[in-house]
């Protein structure tokens, strides 16, 4: 075994490539080519879903932000955007329990103008009644308390890619212990701890951490919602495909989104990494759906189907 590892060292899979080779050209290629898979083609067709643009009798849910939050011991050191939204239940009397979402890069998700714009799209489906009273709570990647973007945003970049690109139990630690108890203590809300009524949400590099938590965490969160998810060799994540084939299943409805168009750089392949992923879970049995599009490495598919997404994870 011992001579295993020293075989698997003896070809540098133990390094971490962006970290021991930042910026380096093999066979004339780089990872900086993920730029051209942000915003491409097959995106065009792609729109916000109706639901992201409610009626005027729609109420709108209130949205607290807590920018430098900066509570935790776990990653200590950082500060970072923390954003809760409540939806607006008027005079409804309503005193059961919340259900929960949880986004990773919180912020993309939040913007009112973006692809997804999800408390918009969580206002409609509430008061449609399509989906029960739902606390969003939006988390931005931990900064390095002194880093400033534009110098320092390779160690910023760094810091997202240790919190949702490893592979461990941490981040999943990190919700559950510090910040879905800052939530609650903020809202004074009940919350669901049903995993059946927790979605875990993110992209990219948030895909895959949104899957790792609910992995490690399956008592916590039941759901998961995974866009261009990098289920590539950045830390290690390529290796989900082979543990969902021998692991006993978990209670875990999931759902993939990826595309022709999303990324191809020296770390693999986006679309076939989660094509992949898709066909270990549906080996190893799971409940689970994956929606591979014409679009790049963004939230525009995502966010066309993202009401359709909620419906088929609660409805």
């Amino acid at each position: 075994n011992n001579m295993d590892i020293e075989t698997y060292k003896g070809h540098g899979l133990h390094l971490v490539f962006n970290d021991e080779y930042p910026n380096k050209t093999v066979n004339g290629r780089t990872n900086s080519e993920i730029l051209d898979a942000l915003n491409t083609s097959g995106d065009v067709h792609y729109h916000p879903c109706p639901e992201a643009y409610p009626g005027e009798e729609v109420p709108t849910g209130d949205v607290q932000r807590y920018k430098k939050w900066s509570k935790s011991a776990i990653y200590p050191g950082t500060e970072r955007t923390v954003s809760i939204y409540v939806p607006n239940l008027e005079d409804s009397g309503y005193s059961d329990e919340y259900k929960l979402m949880v986004f990773q890069d919180g912020d993309g998700y939040l913007n009112r103008e973006g692809p997804i714009r999800a408390t918009k799209v969580l206002d409609t489906l509430i008061h449609n009644r399509e989906i029960g009273p739902t606390i969003g709570l939006f988390v931005n990647p931990g900064v390095p308390v002194g880093a400033f973007a534009g110098a320092d945003d390779r160690q910023i970049l760094g810091q997202r890619s240790i919190e949702y690109d490893t592979c461990n139990g941490q981040y999943s630690r990190f919700l559950v212990d510090e910040v879905i108890p800052f939530m609650e203590s903020e809202t004074g809300l009940p919350v669901s701890e049903n995993p059946k009524d927790r979605i875990i949400c993110g992209i990219s590099s948030g895909g895959i951490c949104a899957f790792n938590a609910a992995w490690h965490e399956p008592d916590c969160f039941g759901n998961v919602i995974s866009h261009c998810g990098s289920f590539t060799n950045i830390r290690g994540g390529n290796q989900f495909q082979y543990l969902v084939r021998s692991t006993e299943r978990k209670d875990l409805k999931v759902f993939l989104q990826s595309g022709e168009m999303d990324a191809d750089i020296i770390l693999g392949s986006w679309p076939l990494a989660n094509q992949t992923l898709a066909s270990a879970l549906e080996y190893a049995g799971y409940d689970f759906r994956f929606e591979f599009g014409t679009g790049g490495h963004n939230l525009r598919h995502g966010g066309s189907l993202f009401a359709e997404t909620l419906r088929w994870l609660w409805g």
